[in-house]
């Protein structure tokens, strides 16, 4: 976290159980005693010493549907890096979510509510959006596609992308999940180290009132993905668009298919769905995830921990590239709650049209990345401030690390000093938490008042072994999961050597953690990123935090460059505020840090950009600061959300360093 870790750690407690009304019946609470715990501690250390028991409570609790059951709930018999659950057992994420509200009162309640930029809004029923998932299935079905098949879905945030996972899901293929921003060379990346047999898209979209063709980018791409046999377009305006060999209209293949489908019943480890992460070089990484991990982790994050259940309604901005988008389909297909899908950006065509709709779709969870709630900040009050916001009872963050002011402005502005701000960070390959907050536990500024049951986390140092509060260290895993990714996607030795052969039976996460004398955890950032300087090794987030305390940059990245002498020098690339002199505003940054760390760690460049790359979950890419500084390769750049920002980046390299 952008923050000095002596500071975050003696802040005072911001939020208490007691000011939120209904604390003793939360699902966590409901979880406690439904597991005979005597208290939430209780309940935290017999899942970590006892994970067989922990998931068979889960199971229960929820509870998961097995068309066949399981004869073992955990099995480590390959190795710990290769553990399995819910063994012989068979069933499908499908069947524990859609199918089983068909025939109750939740059929008819609304599902989805879809919100253009535009304003035009739509609402579809349980009901409705299942006749239009066994269509689907039934096309892909008559497509000769089926179990183990890998089906890319390329499409914004709108009630087809719920209805194509759904889908795909439901006939027990596997989907691959891709940023409906990605340009050709990700998808082509992607698809072919998956395998795909088949591309669903749409035809195009818009993004901040501009016109998207997302099709043509699949004509670029579809010629250098040779397994792809079919390609799935949704006509959203203009059916005469001309179509290439091979093309199929969603509309044509969905047109005279039956409205009801069978759910194919799939061994619990099947695979449902590849979500490739970012690699620092080479290709990005395919993660792989299993019907029963995503029932048991998944599901207990979301609904035990943070708390959402059949009466929520979810608003959370984001897309189908960052798990994210799967997690609140599944999650509210699960409950029966309603899902609110706003398509486009946070921002656009109003300022305030999250907090528009937050008001006007009264949201009761929502997910908020940090980046959000700094752009508010430095705008108007008046923008949240019109807004009636009382329905909210939850918000979730995750994304990116917080700042103390910028999660104190979120407190006091939007969640009027009531609602809890339940901090979450784990990963694409965790499928879910290591970290986050239970409504049961008080809550400090930018903390994680909780490691999550079931995980084993553990603050370690260089040599694997356990450190106490107030040390830093490397966030690991001393437990296996069930919602961590089975592998690699064909590449069992990258998954070993990234995540579990550094210490023995420790999965190392490659985060910097530390914990208080309160229990509470706070993750420093990346651990690859580290610094050393003069014979000092610290993190980026030392650095950037005096800058930011400043209140007059909006972001930073800090990154160590090459110097005989040193070893390494600093170099910090800021995101001015509006108005201010960078003459000035350079020799006060400098002067900031030196006073805050010493003479020894005062930068040596400060560079000014209009914004820094990151990727889609507005994590800041470093590495890629880095590389463009030293003019070296900058690896895989297809998570980059802002490619615009390399070119001003090196703009301003050639200006200042």
């Amino acid at each position: 976290m952008h923050a000095d870790p002596i500071a975050l750690a003696s802040a005072a407690t911001a939020w208490q159980p007691a000011s939120a009304p209904g604390t003793h019946d939360s699902a966590m609470a409901r979880f406690v005693r439904f597991c005979a715990a005597r208290d939430y501690a209780h309940l935290l250390a017999r899942a970590d010493a006892g994970p067989a028991w922990f998931w068979q409570q889960v199971v229960d609790f929820l509870p998961i549907a097995f068309s066949t059951p399981f004869a073992r709930i955990v099995d480590a018999s390959g190795g710990l890096p290769w553990t399995t659950y819910c063994s012989g057992g068979r069933t499908n994420i499908v069947s524990n979510c859609l199918d089983r509200h068909r025939d109750t009162a939740r059929w008819e309640q609304v599902f989805i509510v879809h919100q253009r930029e535009d304003g035009t809004r739509l609402e579809l029923t349980y009901r409705q959006i299942d006749r239009e998932v066994c269509k689907l299935a039934n096309g892909l079905r008559a497509l000769g596609l089926g179990a183990g098949d890998a089906i890319g879905i390329y499409m914004p945030m709108i009630p087809q992308v719920a209805i194509a996972l759904l889908a795909v899901i439901k006939i027990g293929a596997i989907a691959i999940p891709l940023f409906s921003g990605f340009g050709r060379e990700p998808i082509v990346v992607r698809l072919n180290d998956g395998g795909a047999r088949a591309l669903i898209t749409v035809d195009h979209t818009r993004r901040r009132g501009a016109p998207v063709d997302c099709k043509a980018v699949v004509d670029l791409a579809r010629l250098d993905i040779p397994t792809l046999a079919h390609v799935i377009v949704h006509e959203s305006d203009d059916p005469a668009r001309a179509r290439r060999r091979g093309d199929v209209s969603w509309q044509e293949l969905v047109a005279d298919q039956s409205e009801t489908c069978v759910t194919a019943s799939v061994d619990a480890e099947a695979p449902y769905m590849l979500v490739y992460t970012s690699g620092t070089t080479g290709l990005p990484k395919g993660t792989v995830h299993s019907h029963v991990g995503c029932l048991l982790k998944m599901l207990f994050d979301v609904s035990v921990l943070c708390e959402f259940g059949a009466t929520d309604r979810m608003l959370w901005m984001s897309d189908m590239g960052w798990v994210v988008g799967p997690i609140q389909i599944i999650a509210s297909a699960f409950h029966a709650a309603r899902l609110i899908l706003a398509e486009g950006a946070f921002n656009y065509p109003e300022p305030d049209r999250i907090w528009r709709l937050v008001d006007s779709e009264a949201i009761t969870w929502l997910g908020l990345a940090p980046t959000i709630a700094r752009h508010y900040m430095h705008g108007p009050p008046a923008l949240a401030a019109a807004h009636d916001l009382s329905s909210l009872r939850i918000i979730v963050s995750t994304g990116e690390a917080w700042t103390p002011d910028a999660w104190n402005w979120l407190f006091e502005h939007i969640c009027r000093r009531r609602v809890p701000i339940l901090n979450y960070t784990g990963g694409t390959e965790i499928g879910g938490g290591i970290l986050g907050c239970t409504v049961l536990r008080a809550l400090k500024p930018c903390c994680f008042n909780t490691a999550i049951p079931g995980m084993g986390a553990a603050v370690v140092d260089d040599q694997g072994r356990r450190v106490g509060p107030g040390v830093v260290g490397e966030l690991a895993l001393t437990r296996h999961s069930a919602g961590l990714t089975r592998g690699l996607w064909r590449n069992p030795e990258r998954y070993l050597d990234t995540y579990w052969r550094r210490f023995a039976n420790l999965w190392v996460h490659g985060d910097f953690a530390f914990t208080d004398d309160d229990g509470m955890w706070y993750v420093l950032g990346r651990s690859d990123d580290t610094l050393k300087v003069s014979g000092r090794r610290t993190g980026p987030a030392e650095i950037e935090a005096p800058l930011l305390a400043t209140g007059r940059v909006s972001d930073v990245a800090v990154v160590g460059l090459p110097d005989p002498r040193q070893g390494e020098v600093l170099a910090c690339v800021c995101v001015p505020l509006p108005a201010e002199d960078v003459v000035t505003l350079r020799a006060d940054l400098i002067a900031a840090v030196e006073q805050a760390m010493g003479k020894a760690l005062r930068p040596r460049e400060v560079i000014f950009v209009t914004e820094l790359p990151k990727t889609r979950t507005q994590k800041i890419m470093r590495r890629v600061v880095k590389a463009i500084l030293l003019c070296t390769d900058p690896g895989d750049l297809s998570s980059l959300a802002n490619p615009d920002s390399l070119t001003a980046l090196r703009a301003a390299r050639r200006a200042g360093v």
